[in-house]
C-alpha cells in the first residue's frame, strides 16, 4: 500500500486527498471506507477510476482470498482494495513520465511484473518469479493490481505505464473495461496457442471469458469457431459474437458432433473456459493429434486428466495467467475497429455504493448476468476529462 504523498508530475485540478474505496475483511467481508489517495511513482501514473467490471476472479479473491497476496500471505484484514478491470482518466503523472497526459483516458492491464526475472526478461510477465514480492526487505517491485497491490473498487488507483491502453474516441466507459476480459482470451489464442488464420477453434465454456474467446478467435480468422455450453441463451450470444457453430453439451454429445465437423479428427484448438471434470475429458476427446488445449478456468478440486491419450497423441497443454505480452492493446485494436462487439456480454450496471449488489448479480448470475460494470464517475466526467 502506498503512503499519501504529494505526485511530483502534472496533475488534475481536482485530486481530493482522500476517496473512497472498498476494502477486504475477512473471507466475503468487504466493506467501503475512505482510503489515502495514493501518489504515482517513478514509471506509474495516478488512474481516477471511472468503472470497473467484475470478474470472477474478484469473487474468488474475496471468498477464498487465492490468487491475491498481499504482504507475502493472503489478502485478509490487510486493508486491501481487489477491483482488477476498470478504466478511467489520467489525473496525475509520476516523476519522469510522458508517455501519457493527464485527462486522457485510458483502459488497464493488471500485471506489471517486477521487470528482472528470468520470467519477466522474457516477456511472460503474468509469470514474474517474485509474484507477490513487493513489501519490506524482499521487495522486487511487482505489481498486478487487484491481486498483490490496491486495484480498482476504489475512485484510485496507481498503474504503471506499461500496464495502460488509451481508450478510443467513441468507445463508451463499460466496453473499455472488458479490453482486459478480450485480453486474456487474446495472450491465449496468439502468444500461448500460435493461433493461425485458418485452424479450427473450440471454446468449452460460454462466460466472459469464452465467450470473448470465440470472438477473438473469429476476428483472428479460425475457422470454424465451435461454442460449447449448456444455456442457449449465452449459446445465442456466441453466435452474435462470431461463433459458426454452437453446441449444447446438455442436448448432444459434444465431442461426437465437433468431430463431425472436423475432417481432422477433431480441432486444432481447444480454449477450455470452463474449468470442470466434464469440459476436460471433452477437451481431450475434441483436439486432433498434435493439437493444442489451454485451460483458462481456476478449479477450486484436483481435476483427473487421460494423460496416456494426450501423450500417445502429442497434444500439447498448457495453462494461462491473465493477459500478458501486452495482449491487452492488440485486444483493443480489434475492439476499436469494430472486429466484434464486446458489450455483447455487458448485462448489468451498477453505482458505487451498490458494490455488493453488483457482486451478488456477478456471483449468482441475477438475471443470467454475465459481464457486471460499476460505474464510479459519470461518463460525462470522464469524456470532459479527456477533452
Amino acid at each position: 500500500m502506498q503512503d499519501l504523498e504529494k505526485p511530483t508530475g502534472p496533475v488534475s485540478d481536482d485530486i481530493p486527498e482522500v476517496m473512497r474505496a472498498w476494502v477486504l475483511g475477512g473471507p466475503g467481508e468487504l466493506r467501503q471506507t475512505t482510503k489515502a489517495v495514493p501518489a504515482p511513482g517513478k514509471a506509474e501514473v495516478l488512474v481516477r477510476v471511472d468503472a470497473v467490471a467484475i470478474c470472477a476472479t474478484d469473487l474468488e479473491i474475496i471468498q477464498y482470498g487465492t490468487p491475491a497476496r498481499i504482504g507475502g500471505g493472503e489478502p485478509f484484514n490487510k486493508n486491501f482494495t481487489p477491483g482488477h478491470e476498470y478504466m478511467g482518466t489520467v489525473a496525475a503523472l509520476g516523476p519522469g513520465v510522458d508517455e501519457f497526459k493527464v485527462g486522457e483516458r485510458v483502459s488497464v492491464e493488471i500485471h506489471a511484473g517486477c521487470g528482472q526475472c528470468k520470467r519477466c526478461r522474457q516477456g511472460m510477465y503474468t509469470s514474474c518469479l517474485n509474484y507477490g514480492n513487493n513489501f519490506g526487505d524482499v521487495n522486487k517491485g511487482h505489481r498486478a493490481n487487484g491481486f498483490t497491490t490496491d486495484g480498482g473498487f476504489a475512485e484510485y488507483a496507481v498503474n504503471n505505464v506499461n500496464t495502460l491502453v488509451r481508450v478510443p474516441d467513441g468507445m463508451t466507459d463499460a466496453e473499455a473495461t472488458l479490453v482486459v476480459t478480450a485480453g486474456t482470451s487474446m495472450y491465449a489464442l496468439t502468444e500461448l496457442g500460435g493461433l493461425v488464420a485458418g485452424e479450427s477453434v473450440v471454446v468449452i465454456g460460454p462466460g466472459p471469458i469464452g465467450l470473448l474467446g470465440a470472438a477473438v478467435a473469429k476476428a483472428l480468422g479460425a475457422e470454424p469457431v465451435i461454442l460449447v455450453g449448456t444455456r442457449d441463451n449465452r449459446l445465442e450470444k456466441g453466435r452474435r459474437l462470431g461463433a459458426n457453430v454452437t453446441v449444447n453439451a446438455r442436448h448432444e454429445d459434444a465431442v461426437a458432433r465437433v468431430r463431425d465437423l472436423t475432417a481432422d479428427g477433431g480441432v486444432d484448438y481447444v480454449l477450455d473456459c470452463a474449468g470442470s471434470q466434464e469440459s476436460v475429458d471433452m477437451a481431450v476427446r475434441m483436439v486432433n493429434r498434435g493439437g493444442k488445449i489451454c485451460f483458462a478456468a481456476f478449479p477450486h478440486e484436483p481435476i483427473a486428466v487421460d494423460l496416456g491419450y494426450l501423450v500417445k497423441n502429442n497434444v500439447y497443454v498448457y495453462g494461462i495467467r491473465g493477459e500478458g505480452r501486452s495482449a491487452t492493446h492488440r485486444a483493443m485494436a480489434l475492439m476499436a475497429a469494430k472486429r466484434f462487439d464486446a458489450t455483447t456480454i455487458h448485462t448489468h450496471t451498477f453505482g458505487f455504493s451498490e458494490l455488493p449488489e453488483a457482486l451478488r448479480h456477478a456471483r449468482e448470475r441475477v438475471d443470467d448476468a454475465i459481464k457486471v460494470v460499476v460505474q464510479i464517475h459519470s461518463e460525462s466526467e470522464s469524456r470532459l476529462a479527456a477533452e
